[in-house]
């Protein structure tokens, strides 16, 4: 049985001899965009560098008044605020029936999940897999059937290095993230011909926003940062140039990430090493009231 999204011979997203995506660049002026998690620190920078593309924005987060006065901050037009907190049941299905047909998602909204595994309580758990995993994946197959009827959009996960590279304290953390790289991954191969872009934007340590400035750790020495706006650059060039996957990190962490990939044995024996384990030791004592 034919389905509806693959026609045939196929009319979206062509391939060139290399099989590389000949999709047509994503303008963002005037296209409508969903940001969540829009004002934390990161979320701040993405909406920005999105904004001054010319896009329009809906931002997302718990707050109303804090979406509100963000909207008016923002360059250009036609902001608006649609609060949800991702971690209530049915909010993501809720929010995606309120924003309508998107251009673009930008699934940013995030929980630390720190912590060591018997000491998260059964509602910690659930909360953290809902709005790391199970809220970017719900608002995709959401948003995914008027994209494709479109024949045009883009989505962007925010992932983590720690999607590639497991750390102490981190399991549940580590498994959001993972699972979401993963999940992105499958969902551009089954929408890229389709001419909709899926992209991955994973962090490594950043400075001034993220878990370290949360919880007021101090990053691994040696390893650098990098900053929100390079994140939101990062964003930025993701939607418009169609990238899979762009890592925000300095070469060292890089490098790392993708060490731990290829040899996760022995990547977890250096992780756990004694200034692995107090640095994520700070990290999650920080982060502990944020579960």
């Amino acid at each position: 049985m034919k389905h509806k999204y693959f026609p045939d011979p196929p009319h979206l997203g062509c391939f060139d001899a290399r099989g590389a995506s000949l999709r047509a660049a994503m303008e963002l002026a005037d296209a409508t965009t969903l940001l969540t998690g829009a004002t934390g620190g990161l979320g701040r920078e993405i909406a920005a560098a999105l904004a001054g593309r010319g896009a329009k924005l809906l931002l997302s987060g718990r707050k109303l008044e804090a979406l509100e006065a963000l909207a008016v901050e923002l360059p250009g037009e036609g902001h608006r605020a649609l609060p949800a907190d991702l971690g209530e049941e049915g909010a993501a299905e809720k929010l995606a029936a309120e924003a309508g047909p998107v251009d673009v998602l930008v699934a940013n909204a995030g929980l630390p999940g720190s912590g060591r595994l018997q000491e998260m309580t059964a509602e910690q758990l659930a909360k953290a897999l809902r709005v790391n995993l199970e809220a970017p994946m719900l608002l995709a197959q959401a948003l995914e059937g008027p994209m494709l009827e479109r024949g045009r959009g883009h989505m962007v996960f925010i992932s983590s290095l720690s999607g590639k590279s497991a750390t102490p304290l981190s399991s549940v953390y580590n498994a959001t993230k993972f699972g979401l790289r993963g999940f992105a991954f499958g969902l551009r191969a089954d929408l890229d011909r389709l001419g909709i872009g899926v992209s991955i934007v994973s962090p490594g340590t950043i400075r001034e926003a993220g878990m370290y400035a949360d919880s007021g750790a101090k990053p691994i020495p040696g390893l650098g940062t990098g900053s929100p706006k390079q994140v939101a650059e990062a964003v930025v060039k993701a939607i418009e140039r169609n990238k899979a996957e762009i890592a925000v990190a300095p070469i060292r962490q890089r490098v790392l990430a993708h060490f731990a990939l290829a040899t996760p044995g022995i990547s977890v024996k250096i992780a756990s090493g004694d200034s692995g384990q107090k640095a994520a030791a700070a990290v999650a004592e920080g982060q502990h009231d944020k579960r």
